[in-house]
């Protein structure tokens, strides 16, 4: 069977499809909802052999192209699938790109004699990832990062290097296993007799590199992981049974009109546990209710003694609607007005008054608002850090595919910015989140369902040098990118020399 598989082309392209398969269900399985996180360390180490080893050498890209396109269906899959949006072929596209980039990734590490197998795919990933947040139906969605969100105690350095910082550790061991493996395998059974194998050398400098990289993040976690934060706060995260505005727009006025009712009461029930900032969802309302109150808001917060945070949404035009988010004190003022930072263009969103950052001075800390999609940025939460908020609200409108996933980026958003989260769903997934990314609360509902999440929170800082410096280290993987880009030639004449 073996020497079938050495000499059979058909046979070795049947094996490097089957290890990309493996290593693509190793990762899906370390995302939510399954959360099998360990997997994700050595999740990429069978398709690493595959492209480098199983696969002939012009066929390599095809391990890459099943890898990419597998774990994203199996990630994207349950978002979009029956959406009919274009969304739904993301994981194929991304498998045609990755066939046709990926082509020369093997002919290069060879003649290179592994030498900088480990960094170039490291700032690769990392900088495919930087990319990503400028596209507006990316963001940071299938960050290898996610993987890791249940494990506080091991991100706190997204503090200081930003979620790019923790994908990038990920696939440092990753592909250094990866080298590893591929080094053992060439001692047992050497496929191409002119394939040079990764030297003991290589193998063993990348091994310690890895080894203490991974030693001094964990060590540095746990430091600021038990640093403490401020004093508590106890705030509400109020998720009616279905969502208001969807209801509203497919003419359920009835069900709008009961779910604003038990809101309200969700509301008083919430204050009497003590909450003094409590939050609504996204389009909550589908009026401004600085300029309608029909619902009593202001008398509401009056009598509560909260702070409520209210989304909604107002049409602007037939087309153009504006998606918004204020902030009622308990004497009843209305404090302001947070527009949409990134809305959803594949959903065909807009958000007219979207590019102010306001935060608001109360007793318990600076407190900031965003919206939904905004999490999926790194960009807006940490905007409104460097102007001081230490708790950010975010409303949020999901949907079921989404449920078991969404909360995940406000547990790095959290971290990156030592802020606070209190997220407040329309039907589906709630939290509320410390500053060092401890989920205190959560509400999971696939199918739609009522939750009033009541936690106290310590309030966080607001200062890291994530809020201060921004992306800097996907910034730093983006350059490397580049430089192994525009320098393979010249690295391989230098190891050729």
């Amino acid at each position: 069977m073996l020497t079938k598989i050495q000499t059979s082309t058909a046979g070795r392209v049947a094996l490097g499809v089957i290890l990309s398969a493996l290593s693509a269900g190793l990762l899906i399985l370390a995302f939510p909802p399954l959360n099998l996180w360990f997997l994700a360390w050595f999740s990429f180490v069978p398709y690493l052999l595959a492209q480098y080893r199983f696969m002939p050498p012009k066929l390599a890209s095809v391990a890459s192209a099943v890898f990419n396109g597998l774990w994203l269906w199996g990630y994207l899959g349950p978002v979009f699938g029956g959406t009919g949006s274009f969304m739904e072929y993301l994981p194929l596209i991304v498998a045609g790109i990755s066939l046709l980039t990926d082509s020369g990734s093997r002919r290069f590490h060879a003649r290179t004699g592994f030498q900088w197998f480990v960094p170039q795919n490291l700032v690769s990933w990392v900088g495919i990832e930087m990319i990503r947040i400028f596209l507006p139906i990316a963001g940071t969605w299938g960050f290898v990062a996610y993987t890791l969100h249940s494990q506080p105690w091991l991100i706190q350095p997204a503090s200081i290097f930003g979620i790019f910082g923790v994908s990038a550790l990920v696939i440092l061991v990753n592909y250094t296993l990866g080298l590893g493996a591929i080094r053992l395998l060439d001692r047992w059974w050497l496929l191409e007799s002119d394939m040079p194998t990764p030297t003991l050398r290589v193998t063993r400098r990348w091994l310690i590199v890895a080894g203490v990289t991974a030693a001094l993040w964990v060590g540095l976690s746990l430091v600021l992981y038990f640093v403490p934060v401020g004093t508590t706060v106890r705030v509400a995260a109020i998720q009616p049974d279905a969502s208001p505005i969807i209801s509203a727009n497919t003419g359920r006025e009835e069900i709008v009109a009961q779910l604003h009712a038990r809101m309200v009461e969700q509301t008083r029930e919430a204050a009497v546990q003590g909450a003094r900032i409590i939050v609504w969802p996204e389009g909550a309302l589908q009026y401004d209710p600085q300029v309608q109150d029909p619902l009593g808001l202001v008398a509401l917060a009056r009598e509560t003694g909260a702070y409520l945070v209210i989304g909604y949404v107002v049409d602007v035009t037939e087309d153009i609607f504006r998606n918004e988010a204020t902030v009622i004190s308990p004497s009843g003022e209305f404090l302001g007005v947070f527009g949409k930072d990134h809305p959803v263009v594949f959903g065909g969103e807009t958000s007219p008054t979207r590019g102010t950052y306001p935060v608001y001075e109360t007793p318990m800390g600076v407190l900031g608002t965003i919206i939904c999609y905004d999490l999926d940025f790194t960009d807006t939460a940490r905007k409104l850090a460097r102007q001081g908020a230490q708790i950010i609200a975010v409303p949020s409108n999901d949907w079921p595919g989404i449920a078991s996933k969404h909360y995940t980026h406000v547990v790095f958003r959290a971290v990156e910015n030592r802020a606070a989260m209190i997220k407040s769903d329309g039907g589906y997934d709630s939290a509320v989140v410390d500053p060092h990314g401890r989920v205190l609360a959560l509400a999971i509902s696939p199918e739609g369902g009522e939750a009033t999440l009541v936690a106290d929170v310590p309030v966080g800082s607001g200062k890291t040098i994530a809020t201060r410096l921004g992306d800097w280290f996907g910034w730093l993987c983006l350059v490397g990118m580049a430089f192994f880009i525009f320098g393979e030639k010249a690295l391989v004449r230098r190891s050729a020399a």
